[in-house]
């Protein structure tokens, strides 16, 4: 364990790279003893900072696995996606997630912001989709609601319900934050969107007795 710690941090801070905010386990509360239903993924996607954070999840219960930041600083942008995507390539063979919780594309007052925030997210999604894991996406207001109760929540009250969420020693920086948070969000939600999907296939199996065709309906956006 303590080689893989070592080899992310590698991948996240080549040689003349600002050091990175040290990766950190959790072994409390990593779930042990307990039968994990779930393992997410969340990121936190930006071309300056990104975010990730690996939940278990077992019921109605969470737990963190690991999470940390890649500090990418403000050089070359082909350079600074691929060592996100290298990053989470490394994650994501390490804890074997099965979906990836994304906060969902919003359109930001500078276009040229939006278009990084993009770039980001699609290495994201790339990195997950060559691994076969799951894509899920909630928008921000809908991940703030799962996790402090309301969906205009600021920076510090996200940091301070992952805190209470995950019973953490330390208060997360905001994009680590934001990522367990987004992680947080899938595995609180999942039980009531499957619930949602149960009733929309009972619904096309009563309308196909009935003799109506009524069209499939994947709920992979939230919010």
């Amino acid at each position: 364990e303590r080689d893989l710690c070592l080899t992310l941090n590698r991948v996240a801070n080549p040689v003349g790279a600002a050091p990175q905010r040290p990766h950190r386990r959790s072994c409390g509360s990593c779930g042990a003893g307990r039968e994990v239903d779930l393992r997410v993924l969340g990121v936190d996607p930006g071309t300056v900072v990104t975010g990730w954070g690996v939940v278990d999840c077992a019921g109605r219960s969470l737990a963190r696995v690991d999470s940390g930041t890649i500090r990418l600083g403000r050089g070359e942008l082909s350079a600074r996606l691929a060592r996100i995507h290298a990053v989470l390539v490394e994650v994501i063979a390490a804890h074997k997630p099965s979906v990836l919780s994304l906060e969902r594309n919003f359109v930001a007052k500078n276009v040229q912001s939006a278009f990084r925030l993009g770039e980001a997210r699609g290495v994201a999604m790339a990195a997950a989709a060559a691994a076969g894991v799951e894509l899920h996406e909630y928008t921000p207001a809908t991940i703030k609601k799962s996790i402090v109760g309301h969906g205009r929540a600021d920076k510090a009250q996200i940091q301070h319900a992952v805190v209470q969420i995950f019973r953490l020693d330390e208060v997360p920086v905001s994009d680590e934050a934001d990522a367990l948070a987004a992680a947080a969000c899938h595995g609180l939600r999942r039980g009531f969107d499957d619930r949602v999907d149960a009733a929309l296939s009972g619904g096309d199996r009563a309308a196909g007795r009935q003799g109506r065709s009524v069209a499939p309906v994947r709920r992979r956006v939230t919010g």
